[in-house]
């Protein structure tokens, strides 16, 4: 992965106005449009777009279109979605550093906009309507209570000598997808609904287990890749389902807690917008500083497990 130019900005603001039914074009390109102005990029100078979001508005055309077509981006631009559960804009900042690392691209925008609400909604109406519920057969529901809606947008484009900072180091991946079943969701057709809604069944228990150890074979590739050592990384911004996650992780990887900033408590689980508005807000609030290194820890349903460093 190359060198590159990184300006995150945080949906959260904007987040707390968002009415009901807010669609992932209009969060992804309300970010998109901010994260634009923050890094002092034109329209015009964008080449590619990559929409990456779990929440999508149509199976056709791609979201990123739509987007594309709201921000008003010139037309000789490459445009298409990443779909990888919670970890497609991780994966579109890799697909972006690529391209610019070829020259096909000198400066692209990634942008992803969650919006949970149904199937918040769907998993409430589908209890509700279940008079056979128990303890046990709740709780492939209980992950989906904590889904939150947020979104967030990066530029990215090719490292200048004379701004020195804000680089993507490397990173390194991990498929672990014998257990690619722990995890599942889609449309689901609802009897006590008119339409389609979307439904997740998870097994949490099993998807801690296997996932941290699939973060804990990634996490010796990702040092050994980057040549760098744990005590090196001065904040983390990892993808947080729960707080008996987050403490499990750094348990095992034998990381220091109090370096992790979390969004968790007041974000809840927002899919592939999690990392980076995790890190986003980290930044607002001076959790990574200039010349200091962040750790961007992903663990998605497949399972996969992918690992970014940057350097501030």
């Amino acid at each position: 992965l190359p060198p590159g130019r990184l300006e995150l900005m945080s949906g959260i603001r904007e987040r707390r106005l968002w009415p009901a039914g807010t669609r992932p074009i209009e969060a992804a390109a309300l970010a998109g449009k901010k994260a634009l102005a923050a890094a002092g990029v034109s329209p015009e100078e964008i080449e590619c777009l990559f929409f990456t979001s779990v929440s999508r508005d149509m199976m056709e055309p791609a979201t990123a279109s739509f987007v594309h077509r709201s921000l008003g981006l010139r037309k000789n631009c490459l445009v298409y979605d990443i779909s990888n559960a919670c970890l497609g804009f991780l994966n579109g900042m890799i697909a972006l550093a690529n391209m610019i690392e070829l020259g096909q691209v000198k400066c692209g925008l990634i942008v992803a906009g969650e919006t949970g609400e149904d199937l918040v909604e769907s998993t409430i109406a589908g209890l509700l309507a279940d008079p056979t519920l128990t303890r046990k057969s709740i709780k492939p529901s209980f992950a989906s209570l904590t889904i939150g809606s947020g979104a967030v947008a990066l530029v990215m484009g090719r490292a200048s000598d004379k701004k020195p900072g804000q680089r993507l180091r490397g990173g390194t991946f991990l498929a672990n997808t014998e257990h690619n079943d722990l995890c599942q969701g889609g449309l689901t057709q609802d009897s006590h609904r008119e339409t389609a809604s979307t439904l997740m069944a998870t097994d949490s228990e099993a998807l801690l287990v296997r996932g941290i150890e699939t973060a804990a074979a990634c996490w010796d590739f990702f040092l050994r890749d980057l040549e760098w050592s744990p005590g090196e990384i001065d904040t983390f911004f990892c993808h947080q389902v729960g707080r008996a996650h987050a403490r499990e992780l750094f348990t095992t990887l034998d990381l220091d807690e109090q370096k992790n900033f979390q969004t968790l408590e007041f974000l809840g689980n927002v899919g592939s917008v999690s990392v980076p508005i995790t890190m986003a807000l980290g930044l607002e609030n001076g959790a990574l500083k200039p010349g200091q290194k962040a750790g961007l820890l992903g663990i998605g349903s497949g399972i996969n497990c992918l690992m970014l460093g940057v350097e501030w």
